[in-house]
């Protein structure tokens, strides 16, 4: 139930698709109200019974039972509210704890006044107001407690308590604020317990909010520096370029056939390092090219498992392609780079074996890469794709996982790091066909 009214981003740890953390807080508290207002209804109608049955005093049911159908009343209304999954301002909490204060105060109207013992609920309101409301919100809740204790005092409808002698009322009394004091303080405890969680709660998304924000500042200026650089080496690289052209073509070169083994190894190198010049601009969007093709899962995944095999020499891939039924979708060529990024490292780890599996499980596209390496150290896996924070000693390491973790992030997807019990770790990338599927790119360039 608390999912269905809250949103799913509010009644678990999913932060994909959630609203503001402010927002989720302000619903939250919204429905901790509403649930402390059920135990008002009740707790009313349960002493209202014990008063009348129990103690034989008459009550005004017709005004009293009034007062509890408003209640009702405006419980439904916050739960109608709740499902329109907009944000609660502090506004609407504060006129719901207003609504709640009047309540209060019309019920011991009708009981007695400020001879009532439950008059001490209203240090319950104020304090809900306190940890709920803004500082102005908080001190008019203060005022108007106040004033309606106040007027209780002289205005106020009489209990008919002539059949009770003075001791059995004054123990009656001592009960009734008996009574008061636990229910008030077991109250307090349970839902300013619960309400300081959600503010917690917030502040928490609220800093992994601005640490993404960091993230995503870092990322940019990591893909400025390197469009510079592929900028850069473009002229250096067109040079070498045209110099082994010229040596391919020198009889004295192309006689000695060890030198022209190296030309040949060396044109293919350049030719290399000119493809990875083009992934940076093409990534960046500086050029037109395979970015954004037209293909499908299959012929995706089999390509890119080519490619990597044939620029890295590395025969030792175990690739399944378990799918199913193959889907259209863009080719990306930033997903692409972050595929070999975690393969690179696998293969790095573990240059004997690595495995590379696609799998379906419902929307998702789920990707594992295992190696039989070393696997990742326990005190690394909490810091695994955050930047710099790398397991090779290198300088300026970690980056290739901290930029797998953002592509992954901003597709909508998520990934997992985890060692294996028998040796080596498994890395699993698991993306929403949505986010991937040409449909989808169409109607967001639309």
């Amino acid at each position: 139930m608390l999912e269905r009214l809250l949103g799913p981003s509010l009644a678990s740890d999913d932060p994909s698709g959630a609203p503001p953390s402010a927002d989720m807080a302000g619903r939250k508290n919204l429905f901790l109200l509403i649930q402390l207002r059920w135990i008002a209804v009740i707790g009313q109608i349960a002493t209202i019974a014990a008063v009348h049955y129990g103690l034989g005093i008459s009550l005004p049911f017709g005004g009293m039972a009034a007062v509890l159908a408003a209640l009702v009343t405006l419980n439904i209304a916050s739960l109608l509210r709740l499902w329109t999954r907009s944000s609660v301002s502090n506004s609407e909490l504060f006129v719901a704890v207003v609504f709640d204060v009047a309540a209060l105060t019309a019920q011991l109207y009708l009981s007695g006044g400020a001879t009532n013992p439950f008059t001490f609920l209203y240090l319950l309101q104020v304090t809900i107001g306190a940890v709920l409301l803004d500082a102005w919100s908080t001190w008019v809740v203060v005022a108007l407690a106040t004033l309606c204790f106040a007027g209780l005092t002289f205005l106020y409808r009489p209990l008919d308590l002539l059949d009770h002698h003075v001791e059995a009322l004054f123990s009656m009394h001592i009960d009734g604020m008996l009574i008061c004091f636990t229910l008030d303080a077991a109250l307090l405890v349970v839902f300013v317990t619960r309400i300081n969680f959600n503010l917690r709660e917030r502040d928490a998304r609220l800093a992994d909010l601005r640490q993404q924000a960091a993230e995503e500042h870092h990322i940019v200026r990591m893909g400025l520096l390197a469009s510079g650089a592929a900028h850069e080496l473009g002229t250096p690289l067109a040079t070498l370029s045209v110099i082994l052209g010229d040596w391919r073509r020198m009889p004295r070169l192309i006689a000695d056939p060890d030198l022209a083994d190296d030309i040949n190894a060396m044109q293919a190198e350049l030719q290399r390092c000119k493809a990875i010049v083009t992934g940076i601009l093409v990534s960046a969007g500086e050029t037109r090219g395979e970015s954004a093709g037209v293909t499908t899962v299959h012929t995706f995944l089999d390509d890119l498992v080519v490619d990597w095999r044939a620029a890295r020499s590395a025969t030792n891939l175990s690739y399944d392609n378990a799918f199913g039924s193959d889907v259209p979708i863009v080719s990306d060529t930033a997903l692409k780079q972050v595929i070999f990024n975690v393969l690179d490292n696998a293969f790095e780890a573990s240059p004997p074996w690595v495995g590379f599996s696609a799998t379906r499980v419902d929307d998702m596209l789920v990707l594992s890469v295992t190696d039989v390496g070393p696997g990742f150290p326990e005190d690394m896996m909490a810091q695994i794709g955050k930047p710099y924070q790398s397991t090779k000693g290198r300088r300026g390491g970690g980056l290739g996982l901290f930029l797998v973790v953002n592509v992954v992030r901003k597709l909508g997807g998520r990934v997992q790091f985890r060692n294996r019990q028998d040796g080596g770790a498994v890395v699993t990338l698991a993306l929403p066909l949505a986010a991937l599927e040409l449909e989808t790119r169409r109607l967001d360039a639309a």
